[in-house]
């Protein structure tokens, strides 16, 4: 990535974090530029299709919606990316496997050559060495987390134990050889914590939780702060 390229992306992080107009000069001294450089890089983000507003002596400010050109990841972030897409390719349902190799595809259909020869010909791998079968129900549960839907669900506990819930689920951890799901249980009115593969049974209700999910991230992440160590 050459020297402007670099400047530029560093403005966009910039402008992408403000949530109100900010000044020319206040940009330029934080990028260590002269007004007349930064000016032209703002020039050169519009014709990029960057929505900035505002000109010289008023501020400026992007609005929400724009995507980064994929040619202005650095070496390393396309690196994390190709990692990332191979770890989720061997760990997680077949669904999201494909949906992350569908991305890394077409976001290496439009690098300059030379990186897109970087990322096809990349050396790091997340191999699966111990694989287990994703199961059948992940799509179910990613898709009521991301629609905010309770569940009902038949579960096994470790002991063997079957109950039935409805579940508010809000979160999901891919580790290595098991899925955890966060979930609020209205069974118990607190938060639980399930194994995917020890779930018999899971329905979609359809019905809508009434709190929206990032305010039950909220409150989940603080009682994990309150619980005693252990």
């Amino acid at each position: 990535m050459t020297i402007r390229a670099t400047r530029l992306l560093r403005l966009l992080d910039d402008l992408r974090g403000r949530r109100r107009a900010v000044r020319g000069a206040q940009l330029a001294e934080k990028l260590g530029i002269s007004l007349r450089t930064l000016y032209r890089d703002i020039d050169a983000l519009r014709g990029q299709g960057a929505d900035i507003i505002g000109d010289p002596g008023v501020g400026y400010q992007l609005r929400p919606g724009f995507m980064l050109p994929p040619m202005m990841f650095s070496v390393e972030e396309l690196e994390a990316m190709v990692l990332g897409t191979r770890w989720v390719a061997s760990h997680a349902d077949p669904g999201l496997a494909a949906a992350a190799g569908n991305a890394l595809e077409r976001i290496t259909s439009v690098l300059p050559e030379q990186l897109r020869l970087q990322v096809e010909t990349s050396g790091l791998f997340a191999p699966d060495w111990s694989p287990v079968e994703p199961e059948p129900w992940l799509p179910t549960l990613r898709r009521a987390i991301r629609e905010g839907h309770a569940l009902r669900m038949q579960y096994q506990d470790a002991a063997g134990r079957a109950s039935e819930r409805v579940i508010w689920p809000f979160a999901m951890a891919f580790l290595a050889d098991v899925r955890l799901l966060a979930a609020w249980c209205e069974k118990r009115n607190d938060f639980r914590h399930f194994r995917a593969d020890r779930v018999v049974n899971l329905e979609d209700t359809g019905r809508p939780y009434p709190e929206p999910r990032h305010q039950l991230l909220q409150r989940w992440r603080q009682q994990l702060v309150r619980l005693p160590a252990r």
